[in-house]
């Protein structure tokens, strides 16, 4: 156990920040996987209105600070690929 004021309040910023990574983390996941379910099962509208509600959120993202710039626009660009190939296998 912490022996001093500091250290207190240490541990509960630490478990505050915690929560709050866990929260974003499990977010992106599941934005993530919207996308790439909606790839498998070929449903080229479904894919596009997850990979738009992914560009939102992700860039929102990064402007608090939770993902980089550079780490948002990759993971979107990458989903965008995911979903543009399944536009040219539909054509």
């Amino acid at each position: 156990m912490a022996n001093h004021k500091s250290a207190e309040k240490r541990i509960r910023q630490t478990i505050k920040r915690t929560e709050r990574n866990r929260f974003y983390k499990t977010r992106i996941k599941n934005l993530t996987r919207a996308v790439r379910e909606a790839v498998e099962a070929g449903d080229q509208v479904a894919a596009e209105l997850a990979l738009k509600n992914v560009n939102k959120n992700f860039h929102a993202y990064s402007s608090k600070g939770i993902l980089t710039k550079n780490t948002a626009a990759r993971r979107v660009s990458r989903l965008s690929k995911m979903v543009n190939t399944l536009g040219n296998v539909a054509a």
